[in-house]
């Protein structure tokens, strides 16, 4: 497998940070196909295959361990992310309007009282892979609310009170 082959990284909460995971997907798909697996032998071999790919501390194995189970259970269950838990994405060169949506979104966010795992993206490959053309943009829990323009306040607010289920 050449390094062009490789699938694409994917975002996944290991403990306290979000981490890049090569062939998370291709690794979930393949267990998953396999339904007598149990829970523990195919989150270890999750954690093999993942391995395989990608650098796993020691330390962290762990912690590791643990987001991949919930990750399996996850897709096991054919659940979506848990509505409690807020993902929200800045797309966008880090230009003034980028920064200005960065600061309005932890100012709601503050406001309501609400946590949310905040991750700006510069990168214009990886923002054209996630199907956005126009910057600024955001995306809530995986879907885009914004491209292209500075949202109001009162539409970003009640973006994420939906979000949050409030």
């Amino acid at each position: 497998m050449t390094e062009n082959d490789l699938p694409l990284p994917r975002t996944l909460r290991v403990g306290q940070a979000t981490i890049g995971l090569i062939g998370l997907d291709v690794a979930l798909g393949k267990i998953l196909a396999r339904l007598e697996a149990d829970e523990d032998a195919a989150v270890t071999e999750l954690l093999a295959e993942i391995g395989k790919h990608n650098y796993i501390p020691d330390s962290a194995r762990a912690n590791y361990r643990e987001a991949l189970t919930r990750e399996y259970r996850r897709h096991r269950q054919g659940e979506a992310a848990a509505a409690s838990h807020l993902s929200i994405r800045i797309l966008g060169p880090g230009c003034v309007s980028c920064n200005r949506l960065n600061t309005l979104i932890f100012d709601i966010l503050q406001e309501l009282d609400l946590a949310a795992d905040i991750e700006q993206i510069h990168d214009l490959d990886e923002i054209w892979r996630l199907g956005v053309t126009m910057t600024p943009a955001l995306i809530i829990n995986g879907q885009v609310k914004s491209s292209g323009k500075m949202p109001s306040r009162s539409t970003v607010e009640a973006w994420l009170r939906e979000a949050a289920g409030r």
